[in-house]
């Protein structure tokens, strides 16, 4: 009879499933793994963030009509969401060094590709193929850090850093990319240009710096339970981008249902499949749904207000580009500097409370935001109203990056863990992809945009309240066995 572990602390590892050298430090130079996959963590979320400044002149280069435009928005996300748990899965089975290299690799090229786009259609799909590419950075860099750091405070450290890195590319993405592209209205080419090669120059250290690493029992990718996932989350963002313009038209029904067809029929290959790149079982931890729950309402809630708030405030406040750049940064910079002091509340502070309390702020400040884009351009020390709301809720994100990839590889074996950090930023850019196209519906459903950041802000914090609870109710039980 089996033994089986039914409670996982939420500050350290299972010692019960993992094999026993999971843990050990790597032979090659922890400072130098992190300092890599950092890097390359940062650009992918810069080329992420960038089209927050650049949508504008994008979308008029790209003749993008209103209607449209969630599309150039939603394609990096929608990448990012398909692939990226059958990229941890590859990774632990087959490499997380080749899988971050090839990651690396193909975000620079593809990155190249999008500055070269003359359609909607082309660009949307080079950002598919960013996301899919920085799928493959994320999932596996997690794995390469487990790997690197042994468990304990280097991997709290680790684990802190990398997050504060994800909130740092968040925060350089739109000023980099708005002061690339200037004023002129093909100036966001030579921003994706840039960023290509950033990408190129990383991948470039991959192969000195980084030593390989494996889950001991390799095995086949999960081809069709990427597929299924694949097909249901692009009609499940396609159905919210074309509901804006009304959710009762058949074509909106029929990719709804599609969406929860294809959903079903993922859930039915992972339970069958040998080699799933989900394990269904999972879903029966707490601390594992927790993180998950956690990751998709912090895409539903504060990346999807924030990705699409910068082109809200150049039209309601008249704002130019780089000064909503600007106001971004103070978010998101804020958020970087709290993850990297968030590491200091490790034994004090789990990283379930930590998720509730980031939540929470955000809930906050954006309620003290509101009313700050409907006093209309040119309103005197209307963005000033802002500062406080997008501090506070920078600091809430702060601890959510910090608590999110602590908690994916703590809530998993220990050789899962870019399996974990697979499922944990799946949930994010779903939510991510879903909730920037509730924003831009909700925010322009009603012709006046000032009213509709509002509302759009009101939803937010909402959904961060609902958040805050969640997570606090995903509590694990006491330690049991089982006969």
């Amino acid at each position: 009879m089996s033994t089986r572990l039914v409670r996982t602390p939420s500050t350290a590892p299972s010692q019960a499933t993992a094999p026993p050298t999971a843990a050990a430090p790597t032979e090659g130079r922890p400072s130098a793994t992190l300092a890599v996959t950092s890097a390359a963590t940062a650009v992918a979320l810069m080329t992420y963030t960038a089209p927050m400044i650049t949508l504008p002149d994008t979308a008029a280069s790209l003749h993008t009509p209103l209607s449209a435009q969630a599309w150039l928005l939603n394609g990096t996300p929608l990448g990012l969401a398909a692939v990226l748990l059958v990229a941890g899965s590859l990774a632990d089975d087959h490499g997380r060094r080749r899988i971050f290299l090839s990651g690396t690799i193909a975000l620079g090229i593809t990155t190249a590709l999008a500055a070269l786009a003359d359609s909607t259609w082309l660009f949307t799909l080079a950002r598919v193929a960013q996301g899919a590419a920085s799928a493959a950075i994320l999932a596996s860099s997690l794995g390469l850090l487990v790997h690197a750091f042994p468990a304990g405070p280097g991997r709290i450290r680790a684990t802190g850093i990398w997050g504060a890195f994800v909130s740092g590319g968040i925060a350089a993405g739109p000023p980099v990319a708005g002061g690339i592209a200037g004023t002129g209205q093909d100036g966001w080419r030579w921003a994706y240009a840039a960023l290509g090669i950033a990408a190129l120059a990383v991948a470039a250290f991959v192969p000195r710096t980084l030593t390989e690493s494996r889950a001991p029992r390799p095995g086949r990718p999960d081809l069709a339970g990427a597929l299924t996932l694949g097909l249901a989350l692009t009609s499940l963002v396609a159905a919210l981008t074309l509901g804006r313009d009304g959710w009762l038209r058949a074509p909106v029904g029929a990719l709804l249902v599609a969406a929860a067809v294809l959903l079903a029929a993922f859930v039915a290959v992972e339970r069958r499949g040998r080699n799933p790149m989900l394990d269904l079982g999972l879903l029966r931890r707490p601390l594992f749904l927790a993180s998950t729950t956690g990751a998709l309402f912090t895409g539903f809630s504060l990346i999807a207000l924030f990705s699409y708030l910068p082109t809200l405030l150049q039209h309601t406040l008249g704002l130019s580009a780089m000064n909503a750049a600007w106001l971004f940064v103070i978010w998101s910079g804020t958020s970087f500097l709290v993850a990297l002091q968030a590491r200091r509340l490790a034994g004090r502070v789990s990283a379930r409370h930590q998720l509730a309390i980031g939540f929470a702020l955000h809930a906050v400040a954006v309620l003290t935001m509101l009313g700050a884009a409907s006093a209309g351009p040119g309103s005197a020390g209307s963005w000033l109203r802002l500062l406080p709301g997008l501090l506070i809720s920078g600091a809430g994100s702060g601890l959510l990056n910090a608590a999110l990839p602590l908690l994916a590889v703590e809530s998993v074996p220990a050789d899962r863990a870019a399996m974990g950090s697979g499922a944990n930023n799946t949930a994010r850019y779903i939510g991510s992809a879903a909730g920037v196209a509730l924003m831009i519906a909700v925010s322009t459903s009603s012709g006046d945009l000032g009213h509709g950041t509002d509302v759009a802000m009101t939803v937010s914090a909402g959904l961060a309240v609902l958040a805050a609870v969640s997570v606090l109710l995903l509590k694990e039980r006491r330690s049991t066995t089982r006969p």
